[in-house]
């Protein structure tokens, strides 16, 4: 029977692009290939399948298809070896689908490549480690130098980092031949896991070493110096590269993220890159104001009461608060006052205050603006007419 176009078989244009070429035989592949069809119509699958494996490598080849624009199927089936297509022949099957799996495909891309050692062995990048560290705010906000114990894993002098008993050595691994990898195949797909007995280290070790059971290696602790930028926050993670669980079969080690924790503060409270602090004042101080002196996290300050104060006035020290890693400027101080009423009074004291109460009480309503105006409130919610 003569063939069909190639063309026609991929339903396209003669002027196709390479991209268009391959996304209808992709569809044309993924409809007929045999392993997607069985029964009655695996025969007739199975031809178009060849058909359109045929065109494809015809028309994705830029020669091939120069001579069959030109000579038609006479110009490529001298050269082609197209008469043993069929559904054992995957090369141009999965060199269309290996932009989308990669790797899945035993003759696709080269991405596992990418993370197998010199001697072919699989390679694995060491784990990732994290460890808290509680400092206090004024570390926080201006910053220190810092050591810490981590733990560290070192070659193990017994057996010299081989995990093998002295006298012994380790023995490729007979499920994956040394490669660290095993392939599965499911339907049209083969499938690469790491090699489930030795864990993709390629090799298995008989006789492990009793020092190190069989790792190469041993735990130990080193230390690391740590420098904490001023202005970091809560939660925040410093990253020290390489100093997490070391990799396999001389794969890079991890990181380790060193998490802050900040310690409750006696006086402050932070709030991004301000502080806030609660200043207690006197009665009197409140009532005759004057100056009062207020911590900072560099030393002390100086603000100004007026006469009067109020419980709950709030001030605002500009450029008093923290300096945060990403921030242009300083945030601000909120001294909030709170008025203490005096207790454990003498006689003598309490008189005073009598004499101090009657003698504003005698002055009317002008020395308690709020308790006038509060007043003022709770008579009118009484004339209210009741529903």
């Amino acid at each position: 029977m003569a063939k069909r176009d190639y063309y026609e078989v991929l339903g396209l244009p003669r002027n196709a692009s390479d991209d268009d070429i391959k996304k209808a035989y992709r569809k044309l592949a993924m409809k007929f290939h045999p392993d997607r069809n069985q029964g009655a119509g695996a025969a007739a699958a199975e031809e178009k399948f060849k058909e359109a494996k045929e065109a494809y490598e015809t028309l994705s080849d830029s020669n091939k298809r120069a001579a069959y624009n030109q000579f038609g199927h006479a110009g490529v089936d001298a050269s082609s070896g197209m008469g043993r297509g069929g559904a054992e022949g995957f090369g141009g099957f999965a060199e269309a689908f290996g932009d989308i799996f990669g790797d899945i495909f035993g003759q696709a891309g080269g991405a596992a490549q990418g993370r197998r050692g010199a001697g072919g062995e699989q390679v694995f990048r060491g784990n990732d480690l994290s460890y808290s560290m509680e400092i206090s705010l004024e570390e926080a906000a201006l910053g220190k130098d810092a050591q810490i114990r981590v733990p560290t894993w070192d070659n193990c002098e017994t057996c010299n980092g081989t995990g093998a008993k002295p006298g012994t050595s380790p023995k490729t691994c007979p499920t994956c031949n040394g490669s660290g990898t095993v392939h599965m195949r499911q339907g049209f797909f083969s499938i690469q896991q790491t090699c489930p007995h030795c864990r993709g280290t390629g090799k298995i070790i008989p006789e492990p070493c009793t020092t190190c059971h069989g790792q190469g290696k041993v735990k130990r602790q080193k230390t690391l110096e740590v420098k904490i930028p001023a202005g970091i926050g809560e939660g925040m993670r410093i990253r020290s590269a390489g100093n997490g669980e070391p990799g396999t079969n001389g794969g890079p080690a991890g990181d380790l993220y060193i998490e802050i924790r900040i310690k409750q503060h006696e006086i402050f409270e932070r709030d991004g890159d301000d502080l806030h602090c609660t200043i207690p004042v006197g009665m009197t101080t409140a009532a005759l104001g004057g100056a009062i002196q207020v911590p900072t996290l560099e030393g002390k300050a100086e603000i100004e009461l007026p006469e009067g104060t109020q419980h709950g006035k709030t001030f605002r020290l500009r450029g008093k608060g923290v300096k945060g890693l990403r921030a242009a400027y300083p945030g601000d101080l909120y001294c909030h006052v709170s008025v203490e009423t005096p207790i454990k009074l003498n006689e003598q004291q309490r008189q005073l205050l009598k004499d101090l109460d009657e003698s504003l009480r005698r002055s009317g309503d002008r020395h308690s603006p709020n308790a006038k105006s509060w007043t003022d409130k709770v008579k009118d919610l009484f004339k209210q007419p009741k529903a």
